[in-house]
């Protein structure tokens, strides 16, 4: 088996490439899967971003996203709650095994963190079903605390495993991305008990760099070029019985201001170098 053969480049990492020209790049650099994301994907129609990739021969490891359904009961939500029906759809479609979900962050003028969190839970209960028909698992993503207010008011592990706990570790899991988590002192513990409740539907991997972006949502690198031990985290994650695609998603300006090829095959090297050897 060869080092890159669990190795997923998320189409974010690419992000000013089509997704014609991202799942080139991807086979070229001999990455056998890819993470793409709905917006790229309904540019060109569902059924030929599928054919797309099936004629590649490249397996989908995650569509993203889903989520952005704490604001309160009103057409808004409801709203939400369908273009979420319509994205599991479409992860079904792709043969997605998992659709990647940001919580969403306050409701304009809101400061209620904790009823925010609580309309995340309700919409869980409301998409578990679909989830469940069309064989995808919700993978929720817990997100770096700075984005609480805008983002994801879903922002430890921890939080995101209590929200899907009272579903079926195949409808609902959690996102292991090491640029939100790395920080996080309870993240042995919380990735272990991950594991035994068998909630682990993606990892993702990408650098924490310094100093942040103005556009803090653009601080990731590819991993090497920041502060995170990739080599701890990535075990904790395997000691967890997680089996699955490890995916590169970097959103940062100079990598997507790059030739994609030349990005596709440097997450690739940092990936064999930082990442695979400690998955066996």
């Amino acid at each position: 088996m060869s080092a890159a053969s669990r190795f997923s480049l998320n189409q974010a990492t690419v992000k000013l490439a089509d997704l014609a020209t991202a799942v080139r790049v991807t086979v070229d650099a001999g990455i056998p899967a890819i993470g793409l994301w709905r917006e790229p994907v309904q540019e060109v129609g569902g059924e030929r971003a599928a054919r797309l990739v099936r004629d590649a021969g490249l397996r989908v490891s995650s569509l993203c996203r889903g989520g952005f359904f704490t604001l309160p009961d009103g057409p808004e939500r409801r709203a939400a709650l369908d273009d979420n029906r319509r994205a599991i759809e479409e992860a079904a479609a792709l043969e997605a095994p998992a659709l990647v979900l940001v919580a969403g962050g306050l409701p304009a003028g809101s400061r209620d963190l904790v009823g925010a969190r609580s309309r995340v839970a309700e919409a869980l209960d409301a998409l578990a079903p679909d989830a469940a028909a069309a064989g995808v698992s919700l993978a929720i993503e817990p997100l770096h605390p700075m984005y609480a207010a805008d983002r994801a008011v879903v922002s430890t592990l921890g939080q995101a495993l209590d929200l899907a706990a009272p579903f079926d570790p195949a409808v609902v899991g959690v996102v292991v991305d090491t640029f939100h988590v790395w920080w996080d002192p309870d993240l042995a513990a919380q990735i272990a008990r991950a594991g035994r409740e068998a909630r682990i539907a993606s990892y993702q991997v990408c650098d924490w760099v310094t100093p942040i972006a103005a556009d803090p949502l653009l601080s990731r690198g590819i991993p090497g070029d920041g502060h995170i031990d990739f080599a701890s985290i990535t075990r904790m994650v395997r000691d967890a019985g997680y089996a699955g695609d490890v995916e590169c998603e970097v959103f940062r300006q100079d990598v997507w201001d790059d030739d994609p090829a030349a990005v596709a095959v440097r997450s690739l090297d940092a990936y064999e170098r930082l990442v695979e050897p400690s998955l066996s």
